[in-house]
């Protein structure tokens, strides 16, 4: 296993632990506050997330199982995440938080004994599982973040928003046929300003429409957390601009986003 892999596999241990955390010390009540996400209260954040780890490894253990759970959700309605949500409301705080950890130690422990290379099944879209794991820190720490404006915690942000960064560069182009847009032929450099205050870069030095400013902020409009005119990003270039309205870091159903000044 390549030490990078077993870097992701660490990162995404942490970034669960802290939300655990976050998690444990609710009281019961405090799982049905709204969160920002319209109609979805805290415990449906964490339902959400247990849902889709149980899937992800589900696309490890037996691919053809999943493709075809898939295509069952693919034939109901167009935003299935949020009638999934629905569906678990049943459940206790306790279930949910359950259901979580275990879900999670499951996808985990299957991901750490799989090849990071093999080629996995998702909804629409196939990816690596060394990408997939990714995509579950991208997911956790979004997620998370609902959860923690949703009960006031403060989070500190930590170098691992470099794999949602990357995610969110490198998903440009689905972002634009996430809207039914073509991909402007013009490169985006994006330099960001990590955590530790160190420099975080994609793209050619020498491409005039840029992207710069905190790690955090630019993470936080690539998940649709923020609106990008409440966040400290600036952008060089009309596509530069036009990008970062509408980033879309996740598979699925194309957000409308949060409305400015909402946080």
């Amino acid at each position: 296993m390549a030490l990078d892999y077993r870097r992701v596999l660490a990162d995404l241990r942490d970034e669960t632990a802290d939300l655990t955390s976050v998690l444990a010390a609710l009281e019961a009540s405090d799982w049905s506050r709204p969160t920002p996400a319209e109609g979805w209260s805290v415990q449906d954040q964490v339902n959400h997330l247990a849902y889709f780890d149980d899937a992800a490894r589900l696309a490890i253990a037996d691919p053809g199982t999943f493709e075809a759970a898939a295509a069952e959700l693919a034939a109901g309605p167009p935003d299935f995440s949020h009638a999934l949500v629905v569906a678990h409301r049943h459940l206790a705080p306790a279930d949910s938080l359950a259901w979580f950890r275990t879900a999670r130690v499951a996808f985990l422990d299957l991901a750490a004994r799989t090849e990071p290379s093999t080629r996995l099944p998702w909804y629409g879209v196939r990816m690596s599982l060394s990408s997939s794991v990714t995509a579950r820190i991208m997911e956790t720490w979004a997620h998370g973040q609902d959860v923690a404006d949703a009960v006031g915690v403060e989070r500190v942000p930590t170098a691992r928003l470099r794999h949602v960064c990357h995610l969110g560069v490198v998903t440009r182009g689905f972002s634009y046929a996430s809207s039914g847009l073509d991909v402007p032929e013009v490169d985006v450099r994006v330099e960001l300003t990590a955590p530790d205050g160190s420099t975080w870069a994609w793209g050619p030095e020498s491409a005039a429409q840029r992207v710069t400013g905190p790690a955090l902020d630019f993470c936080l409009v690539v998940t649709q957390r923020r609106h990008v005119l409440d966040t400290r990003l600036s952008t060089v270039g009309e596509d530069a601009a036009e990008w970062m309205s509408l980033a879309q870091a996740f598979a699925g159903v194309r957000g409308s986003g949060r409305p400015r000044g909402q946080t």
